[in-house]
């Protein structure tokens, strides 16, 4: 059966997922973050993408985008994958592939799950058991959100700006948000969502998402499900990639 092309519509929040081939090491030192963070913000601004939210893990990254056109992130996510990989495999003496295929990504609909998406993502790794806390890893987006650093690479969604009146009341609610955590269910569907790259809303949102695009949005309800809609994917909380 032919592979589906990728779900993206402009003006809809995306997650999405990049993954280091048989789980290995995409970043090895400081160094090689803050190029894939440079590689971020050229690749996003060019493709007229904003980044609202980010994790940098050892063997994978996640970011939270909305693109101005449907060409917006597959155009970026090309750029930066073949970017960072001839610089990576330069820079460490290597050849031969860095990525585990396909970034995988899915849409969400924003008023249910874009500040959840983004507590998700930082929060993973505290999940991977490599902090104790989301402000004390450095290659996130969390800090800029709680206040700890301005990032220039983030471009806050309108929802996160109705957290609060000033600054500090935005702030402090996304700290508790996160610190609140989340349900196993609401990270099973956001894990589910984005490793089958079906949407992540409820009826009336997937039912008007489809009216944009000819590509399915949604498993069909009729005969036997697909091998898509059956991926439950809580991963293994190997170092740097629990989801």
């Amino acid at each position: 059966m032919a592979r589906l092309p990728r779900l993206t519509v402009a003006a809809y929040p995306h997650h999405v997922i990049l993954r280091g081939n048989n789980r290995q090491n995409i970043f090895r030192d400081s160094d090689d973050h803050q190029r894939m963070l440079r590689a971020l913000r050229d690749f996003s601004a060019e493709n007229k993408v904003a980044l609202h939210a980010y994790v940098l893990m050892s063997n994978h990254l996640h970011l939270l985008l909305t693109p101005e056109t449907n060409e917006g992130v597959p155009r970026m996510m090309q750029a930066l994958g073949r970017s960072y990989v001839r610089y990576f495999n330069d820079r460490h003496s290597r050849t031969g592939t860095l990525w585990e295929g396909r970034y995988r990504s899915s849409l969400i609909e924003a008023e249910r799950y874009l500040l959840a998406c983004m507590a998700y993502i930082d929060l993973n790794p505290v999940r991977a058991g490599m902090v104790a806390a989301p402000g004390d890893y450095p290659w996130s987006s969390y800090a800029h959100y709680v206040g700890l650093r301005s990032d220039p690479l983030i471009t806050p969604h309108s929802l996160f700006w109705e957290l609060g009146n000033t600054p500090f009341a935005r702030e402090a609610a996304y700290a508790e948000l996160v610190k609140a955590g989340q349900s196993l269910e609401q990270r099973e569907k956001l894990t589910r969502a984005v490793q089958s790259g079906w949407a992540l809303g409820e009826g009336r949102f997937v039912a008007d998402l489809q009216t944009r695009t000819t590509r399915r949005v949604s498993p069909g309800r009729v005969g036997r499900p697909s091998a898509a809609s059956k991926l439950v994917a809580p991963e293994n909380s190997d170092s740097g990639a629990p989801d």
